[in-house]
């Protein structure tokens, strides 16, 4: 009882001082990021290898990718030499059957049933301040389509969008959140 007593006295400041000296960063987005070693980031433009998709989906790529550390970091974008660098290309972009629909006619083929897109993309990564963080790493992620219903091309920018929003939350999570 006597504990809890001079526990109680114990200044609140002291206890609100001694926590306001962290420097480590951490916010709903689930970055841990430590702001007074690192303040900007940069990424140079990713390319396409993979010899498929819209034409400007490289440049549809970086973009997303600035935009979605710009929301969720308090990072300063720069043009070149971030403390945090990203670089890479879209290698892989695919589209394949995923489930045969029988076409109940003996003289016409069976036709797929569902269709999926596939985009890999290689991310390579350097920490400036933390260099066993740097990483080379492709993420990929895949979207379903009904060929029966719509085609490719009234669907293609949904599925890119949906495809490259998990490929960047990967992105973020793999390399500023540490999970």
């Amino acid at each position: 009882m006597k504990l809890i007593n001079k526990l109680s006295f114990f200044p609140l400041w002291l206890i609100l001082l001694a926590f306001s000296g962290c420097s480590v960063s951490y916010s709903f987005t689930g970055t841990n990021i430590n702001y007074e070693l690192v303040s900007s980031f940069s990424i140079a433009n990713f390319f396409n290898d993979s010899g498929a998709g819209p034409a400007n989906i490289e440049q549809r790529f970086t973009e997303e990718l600035k935009e979605f550390y710009q929301r969720n970091t308090q990072l300063e974008l720069v043009r070149t030499n971030g403390d945090l660098q990203f670089s890479g290309a879209i290698k892989r972009y695919a589209l394949t059957p995923q489930a045969a629909v029988s076409s109940g006619n003996p003289n016409q083929p069976d036709r797929a049933g569902q269709m999926r897109l596939t985009i890999g993309v290689e991310v390579e990564y350097i920490n400036l301040s933390n260099e066993e963080e740097n990483l080379t790493q492709t993420f990929s992620f895949f979207s379903d389509y009904d060929p029966r219903t719509t085609t490719l091309l009234d669907e293609e920018n949904r599925l890119i969008d949906e495809i490259f929003d998990q490929i960047i939350q990967d992105i973020f999570t793999a390399t500023v959140a540490n999970w």
